[in-house]
């Protein structure tokens, strides 16, 4: 007898939609894979790359079984191996390096490719923490936008992304909504429909800003002088909400000081727009609510990626719109979820006893891999959820670093990644079918169940059960060290009802149906008020107030360079594997302006390159790009096109001004024919 049966789950990618989906499985086989119509975000849509989500799980090119390398490091040449010998091995070279330079000479690096409570982050942090192993720090995304909001507003949080559906101006400010936050759309549509104007600013033609009623497009990083010109109209006409400003703000007339030689035009100057066009947005932002700004983390990657965030918090806060359902500013509502969803539960930090635990910077792996001055310099490295050689920036630094003989890497993989191909061990890792979890999501107030649908495939794990393999491996014998998944989730959900969660597939989480966080004040800082200047700041070697800094200039490198994601299939470099060959292949955008002053026509192959390394790819002359600005699609691997063609070996290492993150836009190159033959590479 056929056994048929539905499971539900939710999308584990580092999406802000989350999705609800449900699975037919037929006799231990999963044979459909479609949105929940229950979900309240995702409404029983998936995006196309998750719609194929079964192409992945059942591809023929699935890591399956223990792999050990064979061959050069960078081949991807290995031998299956049992996992008895592949965890021997991997304890072996882990103690051997311990033993030399102590736990800190292990680097970690792991990131958001299986984003949930238990598979992203838990009993890792325990192995690693028994270890003496290095701390990860840093991010590549979201950090330095929270940090940037916080130091306004006293914390990350603020309205609630789906509330938008009742302003009269919708701002999209540095979002590509219809691609990246597919899911928002028809909210935005919503208020369209009850007569709400839809705003898009961003550097790039969007498929969002051809949706738009009106696109502003900025010079990439000059995003805060059109904000303070904005905030010189709306102190200049009095578009202020008084009341509001002097019941729960402090600073505002150093901030009115401040902005009051921003005008129109120096704003308009300095972002490469006409000083009409920054009146209008001020008067049309301060004379309409509710008004709500939407962003999600694209303004944060550059250099003063965290002011970005901490000046437009400021602007529904001078304008009093946080009182109104449907007026205020949202980012990630990931902190909201931090009370009943807590990952903080895992950390265990006296299983490292009285040993300390050096910070190496993910986003800076390049050059603790390649630091010969590090003390202890890398002699190890471990790697899950992510693919570093595709997703952290300055990659062909960071490709040197795997290519170390004395460096042993292990990595926990679904595919051979670019990444794994260094590898001296692949662990092979299940995927969401394959696994229990739950999502909180960072774009909606709805926490995900996700019941594994499916046994795993072959010898594949979830990450928490190679986290108990590996520390039986070391001789650990710490009893947390082998917590079950059933009582990580107990330990860490509160609040919720965890028979309905498993029930329904999700739950929102315990907040008002109306969330206006600060329609009253009650700001997350010391005075409860929200800090137009910030005195703390000062200490971090910021300037209280608000403050643009133009963009980093070059002269060797005369063109901006953007990383956007282009296509949905590419939003996470786990789909490279599936899609890749759908595709032509990575491509260079570049404005006819700047073509014609190189002799570059559509569909010439060009050198793009600066001092990081060079791709040669095909050029799309366009008008999606401004002139001095040009944009490479991120999420190719190397290894499947052109020698190594991934955007992220031009870009930028350089730290955010604060809260962690990464400045990948601060990128520079020029662009040129070819002169010879040769395939540069990253």
């Amino acid at each position: 007898m056929t056994d048929t049966r539905t499971v539900l789950g939710t999308c584990h990618h580092d999406c802000p939609d989350s999705c609800g989906w449900v699975a037919t499985v037929t006799d231990g086989v999963a044979t459909s894979l479609r949105g929940n119509p229950a979900h309240p975000f995702s409404r029983g849509e998936l995006c196309p790359k998750v719609n194929r989500f079964l192409e992945r799980v059942y591809s023929p090119d699935r890591v399956l079984h223990p792999l050990v390398r064979v061959g050069p490091k960078g081949e991807g040449q290995f031998r299956q191996a049992t996992w008895e010998e592949a965890l021997a091995l991997t304890a072996e070279r882990l103690h051997d390096v311990i033993d030399r330079w102590g736990g800190e000479a292990v680097v970690l690096w792991g990131s958001a490719g299986t984003q949930g409570l238990l598979q992203m982050s838990s009993l890792d942090q325990r192995l690693f923490a028994r270890m003496g192993a290095s701390r990860q720090t840093g991010a590549l995304c979201g950090a330095t936008a929270g940090a940037g909001t916080a130091s306004t507003l006293g914390s990350g949080r603020a309205s609630d992304p789906a509330d938008l559906r009742f302003a009269q101006l919708v701002i999209l400010w540095g979002t590509n909504t219809r691609l990246t936050n597919r899911h928002l759309w028809p909210f935005v549509e919503e208020a369209r429909s009850n007569g709400a104007t839809v705003v898009v600013i961003d550097p790039l033609r969007t498929a969002t800003a051809q949706a738009a009623d009106w696109f502003l497009q900025p010079l990439p990083g000059t995003d805060v002088a059109l904000m303070l010109g904005v905030l010189h109209v709306l102190v200049r006409d009095d578009l202020v909400d008084h009341d509001y400003v002097a019941r729960h703000t402090e600073g505002f007339d150093d901030l009115a000081e401040r902005v009051a030689g921003w005008t129109p035009e120096r704003a308009g100057a300095a972002c490469g727009l006409e000083a009409d066009d920054v009146e209008r947005l001020g008067r049309l932002y301060g004379s309409t609510t509710p008004a709500f700004i939407r962003a999600l983390i694209g303004g944060e990657h550059h250099e003063h990626g965290a002011m970005f965030f901490r000046t437009l918090a400021c602007l529904p806060t001078v304008t009093g719109q946080w009182r109104h359902r449907g007026g205020g500013f949202a980012r990630s509502v990931g902190v909201w979820s931090e009370d009943q969803v807590d990952g903080s539960v895992f950390d265990a930090p006296h299983l490292a006893g009285e040993r300390p635990r050096r910070a190496i910077d993910m986003t800076q792996l390049g050059r603790a891999l390649t630091d010969e001055t590090l003390d202890p310099r890398v002699g190890a490295l471990v790697v899950w959820n992510g693919n570093p050689l595709v997703s952290a920036p300055n990659a062909g630094l960071v490709r040197r670093g795997l290519e170390r003989d004395d460096l042993f890497c292990v990595v926990s993989e679904q595919f051979v990644t670019d990444t794994a191909r260094y590898a001296d061990v692949i662990l092979p890792a299940t995927t969401q079918l394959e696994q229990r979890d739950v999502v909180a999501s960072w774009g909606h107030l709805y926490v995900g169940w996700n019941e594994a649908a499916i046994e795993p495939l072959g010898e594949a794990v979830p990450n928490t059960e190679l986290w108990r393999r590996l520390a039986a491996a070391m001789g650990y014998t710490e009893p947390e060290l082998f917590t079950g998944d059933d009582d990580l989730v107990a330990l860490a959900v509160r609040g919720i009802d965890l028979p309905q969660l498993r029930r329904d597939g999700f739950v929102r989480l315990d907040l008002p149906e109306d969330l206006r966080p600060y329609a009253d004040g009650g700001f997350a800082t010391a005075s409860g008020r929200a800090l137009l200047r910030n005195d703390g700041l000062a200490a971090l070697g910021q300037d209280p107030l608000p403050a643009f800094v133009a963009p980093p200039a070059d002269a060797r490198y005369p063109l901006a360079l953007l990383t956007p994601k282009r296509h949905t299939r590419f939003l996470n470099t786990t789909y490279s594997a599936a899609h890749g060959p759908l595709e032509q292949g990575p491509y260079v955008e570049l404005h006819a302006i700047d073509a014609a002053a190189r002799d570059i026509a559509d569909g010439d192959e060009v050198d793009v390159g600066n001092e990081r390394g060079s791709l040669r790819l095909r050029a799309r002359v366009t008008d999606t790009v401004r002139p001095g600005v040009v944009a490479v699609p991120w999420g190719w691997w190397a290894a499947q096109h052109d020698d190594g063609a991934t955007a992220n070996a031009l870009t930028s290492d350089a730290k955010a001004d604060w809260g962690g993150g990464v400045a990948f836009w601060d990128t520079c190159v020029e662009i040129s024919r070819p002169t010879t033959g040769r395939r540069p590479g990253a």
